[in-house]
């Protein structure tokens, strides 16, 4: 049955967002690079073209104000992919619908959201978790961060359990699962192995190893490293930068992308090389300029970076 879907008018469209940000958001769709017709030999001339995204918790005031502005704004500075976040969880289908079709609209993909626990656990939650993203047009669904106090080899063995059948779960779908990492993740496990070599050990090959630049940086991990360790899993990078220093002289996270210290061309390569990248999505926790001015400032380094402005 064609469910109706309801016009949206401006101000049916911010009354739907702001009660879905104040309980918690994410989204995604289509191909992963944009489609070319291109023969064997301009292929060969041309380097693969990976779209570039934002993480919206990057713009999270704005977004809680105005959503439909917010994407407007977002698809004009440039920006190809937006990643939802938590609250998405709590948005109805209809309204799922109706931000889709604003995206398509704007030319916008959502190919990952970052979720919490609720969306990995078999029942209602994980249901209407696959039903969102599919809608939304996703591929990855992302668990933001662990669920509450994890102790030991045996809890992150019981998550990484978890994680692997919510994997199963979702392949159906067309759907996968993943894990962003925090500067937590970095630490030794019982004095040997970092949770995150567990993680990745004790998930399937086709799990997810979203990479927070940032936070690997500045717990003082070798982002290159783990890619190349990981080849093929790094799907997803997040593209945010790290400066020793505090957030009052606006360093640590509050640097703009290339402005810190994370090695972006080492980076980039060995994600492209063998990471298995597909997509890149700068992320921003705040800075000393507005939110949609920081985005832009990010943007537009990233394509100086890549020699595309």
């Amino acid at each position: 049955m064609k469910r109706h879907r309801p016009n949206l008018s401006r101000r049916n469209f911010l009354s739907l967002s702001t009660a879905a940000v104040a309980a918690f958001a994410l989204p995604g769709t289509g191909n992963l690079a944009r489609a070319e017709t291109t023969s064997p030999e301009t292929t060969a001339k041309r380097p693969k073209k990976y779209p570039i995204g934002l993480e919206l918790y990057s713009v999270r005031s704005e977004l809680a104000r105005d959503l439909p502005n917010t994407l407007r704004q977002v698809s004009q500075m440039g920006y190809e992919v937006v990643e939802f976040y938590a609250p998405y969880a709590h948005w109805s289908f209809p309204y799922a619908k109706e931000v889709r079709s604003r995206m398509d609209d704007l030319g916008l993909r959502c190919y990952s959201t970052h979720n919490d626990f609720g969306s990995f656990t078999p029942g209602d939650s994980m249901k209407k978790a696959i039903e969102l993203n599919q809608i939304l047009g996703v591929r990855h669904l992302i668990l933001a961060s662990e669920p509450g106090e994890i102790k030991g080899r045996d809890g992150w063995q019981k998550l990484c359990d978890q994680l692997t059948a919510a994997t199963e779960k979702f392949k159906p779908h067309g759907l996968s699962a993943g894990f962003h990492n925090h500067g937590s993740e970095w630490a030794a496990l019982d004095g040997n192995m970092r949770i995150m070599d567990f993680i990745a050990a004790n998930t399937p090959k086709d799990f997810v190893l979203q990479l927070d630049v940032g936070t690997c940086v500045a717990a003082g991990a070798d982002p290159v490293a783990w890619i190349n360790a990981n080849p093929g899993r790094i799907k997803i990078v997040h593209l945010k930068d790290w400066a020793p220093g505090s957030e009052a002289d606006n360093k640590g996270y509050r640097v703009l992308f290339g402005e810190g210290v994370a090695p972006w061309k080492a980076i980039t390569a060995a994600s492209e090389a063998d990471g298995g990248v597909e997509f890149y999505l700068l992320e921003q926790e705040g800075s000393r300029f507005s939110e949609f001015e920081t985005a832009r400032r990010c943007l537009n380094s990233w394509k100086r970076f890549r020699n595309e402005s």
